[in-house]
C-alpha cells in the first residue's frame, strides 16, 4: 500500500491542527521528545458538555504517541513503521469548547523496547489547564 500514507494524511478530519514545530516527513531528523499542537474543530459545536469531551477525547490520539518516536528520526510514511496506541487515559479539569483554539502541549519522558509513552496537557487560550491525558504505545521498524 504504497499511497495509504499519503491518502491517510490527505483525509479530511473534523479536527483542525497547526503545529507549532513539524517534523519532517520526507527527510526525518532527531527532533526533542515535546511537541505544541493547536487544535480546534473544523465546525462550530453545541454547548454540550459530554460532547466536547468526546471530541477532545479524539482529537488527543491523534498526535500524542507522534512525541515518542520524534528523537528516533523515522518516517512515518515509511511502510516498514508500525505505530499502535496500546493505552490511553484522560481527565477533565475544567469545561471545554473544542470549537476554540486549544493549545495541546505533549511530551514523552521515554520510549524504548518498541514502546513509547507519553503525557499531553490541554490549555485554552486564556492559559488555563483544561484536560489531561497519558498514552502508551507500540513503535516499531520492521526490516
Amino acid at each position: 500500500y504504497p499511497d495509504a500514507a499519503e491518502i491517510y494524511g490527505k483525509r479530511a478530519r473534523p479536527i483542525e491542527m497547526r503545529y507549532v514545530d513539524p517534523m519532517r516527513d520526507h527527510a526525518p531528523e532527531p527532533m526533542p521528545p515535546e511537541q505544541h499542537v493547536w487544535i480546534r474543530t473544523v465546525d462550530s459545536m453545541p454547548d454540550d458538555p459530554r460532547l466536547n469531551q468526546c471530541l477532545l477525547a479524539y482529537a488527543s490520539d491523534m498526535t500524542l504517541i507522534d512525541t515518542s518516536y520524534r528523537p528516533h528520526a523515522v518516517n512515518w510514511r515509511d511502510q516498514n513503521f508500525q505505530v499502535a496506541s496500546l493505552d490511553h487515559a484522560m481527565w477533565f479539569h475544567r469545561p471545554v469548547r473544542t470549537d476554540e483554539w486549544l493549545l495541546y502541549h505533549q511530551d514523552s519522558p521515554f520510549s524504548g523496547g518498541a514502546r513509547g509513552f507519553s503525557r499531553g496537557t490541554f490549555f485554552d487560550q486564556s492559559g488555563q489547564l483544561i484536560a489531561s491525558c497519558a498514552q502508551e504505545g507500540l513503535i516499531r521498524l520492521h526490516s
